[in-house]
């Protein structure tokens, strides 16, 4: 889990690099390449009978979770063209949040008073986050910044669905192709004319095989071991080692209001699930 979090940190730093590819086109070619990746190695390890067999099952919980991994890819790339990857991550870091909140009301599940206090305290960070950083913005500062909160909105339900229907692993790999390829098709028309330069498609290349279809793969792997509130934990370093990456390898340097609001919000998180994970470990050594 923890070599899915770093391969997934590197996007912003790669994004950094590119030479003209933009927005919806850099999403494209980034959606394009995990898809390709996804199908040689779905076909490797289920088997091209199988991959066929499942996206002919006309699951709608399949298709579904389909749907919301191509808003989740492509609303992250194009808003981390748009404004700071310092943004986009410690927006993105209230989808255990917002997860909770669409399944005490989708699935009925009741929430503890530490999630419920972890949701106060995360929007109070976010907030003041927002409240600072988004003071004065540019038009495309705050667009980046809306579409941002696509990512961990269309996550929220996304694991929502996924529960509910009781989707087993095979399931959720084949949605996240079906993800990728709806992404690449969504946002073809859009970006063109095409302009990426081959230093570019290098790069989105290395996105979409290493940065999204084999993270993918590992930590589907990885949550068959790991207790959901270890994964959760692990899931977080996503966001300190994405700025400190663009930080170092780009010279992005977040503002104190952003590493202030995104303690916070980190803070909330791990007391959250640090609290779950020791619940979780007390009543095993009861049972």
């Amino acid at each position: 889990m923890l070599v899915a979090t770093l391969l997934w940190s590197m996007a912003g730093v790669v994004t950094r690099h590119l030479e003209s590819a933009r927005g919806v086109e850099a999403t494209f070619w980034r959606s394009f390449f995990n898809a390709l990746a996804l199908v040689v190695l779905l076909a490797r390890l289920r088997g091209p009978a199988a991959l066929r067999a499942t996206l002919a099952s006309g699951d709608r919980t399949l298709w579904l979770s389909g749907l919301c991994w191509a808003v989740m890819f492509t609303a992250f790339m194009v808003a981390i063209t748009m404004t700071t990857v310092a943004n986009v991550l410690v927006t993105m870091a209230i989808a255990p949040l917002l997860t909770a909140l669409v399944a005490r009301v989708a699935l009925r599940h009741r929430l503890p008073l530490r999630t419920w206090g972890a949701i106060v305290a995360a929007g109070v960070g976010i907030a003041w986050m927002y409240a600072h950083e988004l003071a004065g913005a540019s038009g495309r500062h705050l667009a980046g910044t809306a579409i941002a909160f696509a990512v961990p909105l269309a996550a929220a339900f996304n694991w929502t669905a996924i529960q509910r229907s009781r989707t087993g692993s095979a399931d959720l790999l084949v949605a996240v192709l079906i993800g990728a390829v709806l992404s690449a098709l969504l946002t073809f028309a859009a970006a063109l004319p095409l302009s990426a330069t081959p230093h570019d498609l290098l790069l989105l290349a290395t996105l979409g095989v290493f940065q999204l279809a084999v993270p993918c793969l590992i930590a589907v792997a990885a949550a068959r071991v790991l207790a959901a509130p270890e994964a959760a934990l692990l899931s977080l370093l996503e966001i300190v080692f994405g700025v400190l990456w663009t930080w170092l390898g780009a010279a992005e340097t977040p503002g104190p209001h952003v590493l202030a609001g995104g303690a916070l919000v980190l803070g909330a998180l791990v007391a959250n699930e640090s609290i779950a994970l020791r619940q979780r470990r007390v009543l095993a050594r009861v049972a």
